[in-house]
Order: structure tokens, then sequence, then C-alpha cells
């Protein structure tokens, strides 16, 4: 019983609908083109409209649905729009994200508050939109992707981190009240991945993978009813091990191994 998988494992992907927050690059944008390829019906939304239509192309099981996450006003006519176009969610994926590499003598409330409201804030925003249908449905999922740097406290990370650990913990409360109740939860940590926002990184990113390898693990992970889908092995295996080590020794190993100063 210990080792059955913690979700209901994804057996197919022809027909379900899925709502995409955050497609228009990056992970966001890899999982929306490998989850059409599957045969998925998938809603496509992010501020930039023109970077959905491009990743729409002609696809007819994609719909583009441009949304900003940070206002309040647009999710309720945007869940609209999905139900009036035929089909209501499947699957929530929660991608959407903002990083700057800072120390913490660098960041502004301003700016520090404005990173909180789009990593962990505007999840809100999603779940008050949905989460009423899937209940009444009793069936739908919910998918967040966080990351190993809210595992622990990691250099250059000062607002992201935090924000990240925030997701890891609410996915975690969504899976305690949720899963009772037929729908599953999906936390997705990944490692470094080559995206726009990691090219602002000016250090050694380990087993940095491409945003293609990023969606198969993903989707790899739902297939098998994986509650947190973590990648790649290699690397987030030794992040979950350093947070069993003594703060001393942690340290110790940042200041030699991650060079950022």
């Amino acid at each position: 019983m210990m080792l059955a998988a913690m979700n209901t494992p994804l057996r197919h992907w022809q027909g379900r609908r899925i709502w995409l927050i955050g497609a228009s690059s990056g992970i966001g944008a890899a999982l929306a083109q490998a989850m059409l390829a599957a045969g998925a019906q998938v809603v496509l939304s992010a501020r930039r409209a023109d970077q959905l239509h491009q990743l729409a192309g002609a696809s007819p099981a994609a719909l583009v649905l441009p949304l900003d996450v940070l206002d309040a006003r647009a999710w309720g006519p945007a869940y609209r729009h999905i139900l009036d176009s035929g089909k209501a969610v499947d699957l929530l994926v929660f991608c959407a994200a903002d990083y700057r590499p800072e120390h913490i003598w660098e960041v502004s409330m301003a700016a520090a508050e404005a990173t909180l409201r789009i990593n962990l804030g505007s999840v809100y925003g999603a779940l008050e939109t949905v989460l009423p249908d899937m209940l009444a449905r009793g069936h739908g999922g919910i998918a967040l992707v966080a990351s190993v740097a809210g595992y622990m406290g990691l250099p250059l990370a000062c607002t992201y981190g935090p924000s990240k650990a925030g997701l890891i913990n609410l996915a975690e409360n969504l899976y305690g009240d949720l899963r009772p109740k037929g729908l599953d939860v999906y936390l997705i940590n990944p490692g470094f991945v080559k995206t726009g926002l990691t090219e602002k990184n000016h250090f050694f990113m380990p087993a940095l993978q491409t945003p293609q390898q990023a969606a198969a693990a993903i989707m790899r992970g739902m297939e098998k009813g994986q509650f947190e889908i973590h990648f790649p092995r290699r690397f987030t295996s030794i992040m979950k091990l350093l947070q069993w080590l003594p703060y001393r020794w942690r340290f110790a190993l940042f200041s030699r191994f991650l060079k950022t100063s």
C-alpha cells in the first residue's frame, strides 16, 4: 500500500483538456507542445498573445487564451470562455514564474513583492477559479511547477527560493485536502532547465536540462501517478540528501561549489 501511486496514473492524454498557465516560453511552451503531440486539448495562457499563437500554430486542439495572472478580474471570464468552448478543465498546470538572481542587499521590497505575487500569490486566483467545478465533478488535477530552489536557501535566490518553498508547502496542503475528494495533485520540482530565466545566471548550473527534457519528465511522472515529480534525479536526489546535512556543512559546500559573488 505504501508503494502505491499517490495519484491516479494518467493512462492516456487523448482528449484530456489541460489549462496550461505560463505557456508562452520555457518549460510551459515545451510542455504544451508535448501534450498537444500526445493528443491532449490544451488551453494556452500567458500575457504574450503573439507567442501563444505561434505555439498553437494551426492545431485545432489548442485554444489561445491570453491572461495576466495578476489581474484578479480576468480569471472568471477566462474560465467561462473555456467552458463556453466546449469542455471543462481536466488538469490545471501552473508554471507562470519570475526570477532575478540577487544577493539580499540587492533586493527591493517592490521587486520582491512582484515576484512573490507572480510565483505564489497568483496561484490562488487559479485555485479559486477551477476548484469549485472540479470538486463538484469529483474529477480533475492540479499541477504546481515549483523548483529545487524551494528545498533550501540557495545562493542568489532570495525571493525566488522562498516563493518556490511556498509552492511546495501549498502543494502538500492541496494534496491533503483534495486527494480524498478524488482530485490529483502534482508537485513539480525541476533542477536547472535552460530557459530565459536561467540565462540570467552567471554560475555553473549542474545537470542543466532542455525544456523538452523537462516536459518529458513531467509527463512521465503524471503517467506514473507521482505526487512529487523532480528531475533530473542525478541532481535532485543530491539536493534532497543535502537537506539532511547540518547547516554548517551545507553552507560550506555551497560556498565551495557555487561561486556566485
